[in-house]
């Protein structure tokens, strides 16, 4: 079954059409990553999936139309987003952030996320706005599965942070993709995209304008000059 389907979506701020008819599919158990310039519409993208801004369009997961839905509807479809600026509760403890978003029944427990996560389990009781920023987007990532959702929603989990931390980000994501979960990520990285996606959409001016494998994007050095780099911009 395809898990996302996103047809002809428009998106404003205010008075500004910021997406102009962008279409984007996730097929179930796989990892799609959207880039784009700052500015191309890839983080209103997601918030568009989830509600959050005004929106038109089709928007189908499982089936089932996500149009029009109020955004604890569409979480509760099982999708949940971690947002670029990560929004833990920097006054709360980790073991605080992962127990106030668990759902009842979730495989995913704060035991569980543990063991992913062994770095948050050093720091179980420290304050989440006293984490290293990697440690911050483990706790972000951690803080979402606890809701058990089936799709991820991955907002620039890498932005800013070492290569180490980097590095193991793209681990993590591999091992949720193998355990069955469907991602759409949105990242600066081309690197850290063909580590972990199976098919990439790049956006430009609030469309989409190309997509294809991994394979592919590597052989299409004037697609990314066109539509990634500054100098073209």
């Amino acid at each position: 079954m395809t898990g996302l389907v996103v047809r002809d979506l428009h998106a404003w701020y205010d008075k500004s059409h910021v997406l102009q008819g962008v279409d984007v599919e996730v097929p179930t158990g796989q990892t799609v990553a959207i880039l784009g310039r700052n500015g191309a519409g890839k983080t209103t993208t997601l918030r568009s999936i989830m509600g959050l801004v005004r929106a038109q369009g089709t928007v189908t997961f499982e089936g089932q139309s996500l149009s029009g839905l109020p955004t604890h509807e569409i979480a509760g479809r099982g999708i949940a987003l971690v947002p670029e600026n990560r929004a833990i509760f920097t006054t709360l403890d980790v073991r605080e952030n992962l127990t106030i978003a668990y759902r009842k029944g979730s495989p995913w427990t704060p035991d569980a996320a543990a063991e992913l996560f062994p770095s948050l389990r050093k720091r179980w009781k420290s304050a989440a706005g006293r984490l290293s920023g990697g440690e911050q987007q483990m706790l972000a990532i951690a803080r979402a599965l606890m809701t058990n959702p089936r799709l991820l929603l991955l907002d620039e989990p890498t932005e800013g942070l070492a290569p180490v931390i980097v590095d193991h980000l793209v681990e993590l994501m591999l091992s949720l993709k193998s355990r069955g979960l469907t991602i759409l990520l949105v990242e600066q990285s081309i690197q850290v995209c063909r580590a972990v996606a199976d098919t990439h959409a790049i956006l430009d001016e609030g469309c989409v304008v190309w997509t294809g494998t991994t394979a592919s994007l590597s052989s299409s050095a004037d697609v990314l000059a066109r539509h990634l780099t500054l100098e073209n911009a």
